[in-house]
């Protein structure tokens, strides 16, 4: 889709590992997070990291980084055991990590970040010309192009990333690890990144490269590592897995397609909005969702979909155009508007605007639902802790307790406890905004597999997501934006193709 060419893997059998963890253990009170984990990378070779969330992956990644130390198990650079009691030793070592919240300083500029902690100075002045020399070296081996004198907080999302990298290279990183790199990128961003990393490749870095997108991994892995409940599965060379095995080998168990889809009985219109504006942003939308369709919203970043749902949830104040359901029209003035009116929305960033996440899971289940859970204005513990376990069930919520915080739950469940407050608002429209994004494969097919059951049960789905496989695989109708507007319908998504969506995605 990003039109990156693949190339033949950069390792050969022969070549000396360039990092090597053998035997690493880990654990924290209660869990066993890392069992005699193996991991192994060569100069020249991108190495994924797979499996689910809480398969040790991140914990591994904090060993490696010196964030945390293991309770058994050594670490060779080029040969020779290393010890990363602090994330600088480990800096020091060559091993630099990208991780998704990236470390720069917003008000700084490029070059500053760039040298930020190796400042050149004479008596107690950095010179800024030799700092700005150095940056701009760094930048050349990455083969891109930024103002040096540009602070961070006015570059975009993938210019940000290419000043990591740059970081990483001027302080000599010889192991290179890239924590979910695309997540926010847009397709040419992606593609741009790609050939940053075969740029690395031919300079001999080594490459961790961690990412749940395993198109990603088709593209540019020479080998595979899958992780699960804290243990090597399986290390793979390019050639001995398929998209399928490495799903199965993640979840342990077979799964008989990646998109379950299941037609549900098509109703009559429940969701309707007409000609919805406001500003450049959202430009004349207008659709319907049925009940029992789930209708895909998707786009490039920046194109409208995100601020269309919000008009939908109330909460943001549309300039013009109107939203009905069931007949109904409707005024919503803030998002309690749209909740009373059973419109609910699963935001894309569920960590700072779906859950609050110092708070407990059943707190989390209750806020938008005390009307329905309390008696004379006082919660009814009983009745709400009953609405919980009911949900919990029923989604599969994996939790220890109630009381347990929303923070400590893997993304899926997150997911899922942002779900079950929403159901048990009795919901009819339930927008669905980058539903899985961040999860592992293993509770996607999960949430895919609930979003069935709504449609099932009568509901309008909403479903906005930037996986193009996604939207093919799990959408009765495919509705596609650019710049505010719809620009394109697929009626018949079994016969569309990610090409035909970007058509009408790029205007």
């Amino acid at each position: 889709m990003n039109g990156y060419e693949l190339r033949e893997p950069g390792v050969k059998e022969s070549a000396a590992p360039r990092l090597q963890m053998q035997r690493i253990s880990k654990a924290f009170p209660g869990v066993q997070a890392l069992r005699e984990v193996d991991l192994d990378v060569c100069g020249g070779e991108v190495h994924a990291l797979l499996g689910e969330n809480g398969a040790g992956k991140s914990t591994l990644i904090k060993i490696l980084g010196g964030a945390q130390t293991p309770d058994h198990g050594t670490i060779r650079v080029d040969g020779r055991s290393a010890r990363f009691p602090t994330p600088r030793a480990a800096r020091q070592a060559g091993v630099a990590i990208i991780y998704q919240e990236f470390s720069l300083v917003p008000s700084l500029t490029v070059a500053e970040n760039l040298g930020l902690g190796r400042e050149p100075h004479l008596g107690g002045w950095v010179r800024s010309g030799i700092q700005r020399r150095q940056a701009q070296q760094a930048l050349e081996r990455l083969g891109v192009q930024l103002p040096l004198d540009a602070t961070c907080d006015s570059l975009s999302v993938a210019q940000q990333q290419m000043v990591e990298i740059a970081k990483a290279l001027a302080q000599e990183a010889r192991v290179l690890v890239m924590d979910e790199p695309t997540t926010t990128l847009m397709p040419d961003d992606v593609a741009r990144l790609f050939h940053v990393i075969d740029e690395l490749r031919q300079q001999g870095i080594a490459i961790i490269y961690i990412s749940h997108r395993l198109e990603e991994i088709e593209r540019i892995a020479d080998r595979v590592t899958v992780l699960r409940d804290g243990q090597n599965v399986v290390t793979w060379s390019r050639g001995d897995w398929t998209r399928q095995t490495l799903i199965e080998a993640m979840v342990g168990r077979q799964l008989e397609q990646e998109f379950p889809k299941q037609a549900a009985p098509r109703g009559a219109p429940r969701l309707v909005v007409h000609d919805l504006r406001r500003g450049d942003t959202v430009r004349g939308v207008s659709f319907q969702v049925h009940a029992g369709e789930v209708l895909g919203l998707t786009g490039l970043v920046g194109s409208g979909r995100t601020e269309t749902a919000r008009l939908i949830f109330g909460a943001d104040r549309a300039t013009g155009g109107s939203v009905s359901l069931d007949g109904r029209t409707l005024r919503l003035r803030s998002p309690r508007d749209a909740i009373r009116a059973g419109i609910c929305l699963l935001t894309e960033d569920r960590k700072r605007q779906g859950l609050m996440l110092g708070r407990s899971v059943l707190e989390n289940f209750a806020l938008p639902n005390l009307p329905s859970l309390a008696t004379a204005g006082v919660v009814n513990v009983r009745r709400e802790r009953a609405a919980w376990a009911g949900h919990a069930q029923t989604l599969q919520i994996k939790v220890p307790t109630p009381e347990t915080l929303a923070a400590h739950l893997s993304g899926g469940n997150q997911q899922k406890v942002v779900l079950a407050k929403w159901l048990q608002s009795q919901a009819d429209v339930i927008i669905f905004d980058e539903p899985t994004r961040g999860i592992d494969v293993g509770a996607k097919y999960e949430i895919y597999l609930l979003i069935n059951r709504l449609a099932q049960a009568g509901k309008a789905i909403l479903m906005i997501s930037s996986e193009l496989p996604e939207v093919l695989g799990m959408s009765d109708r495919i509705l596609v934006m650019h710049q505010g507007r719809v620009t394109g319908e697929i009626s018949d998504p079994r016969q569309a193709t990610p090409t035909q969506i970007m058509r009408y995605a790029i205007g």
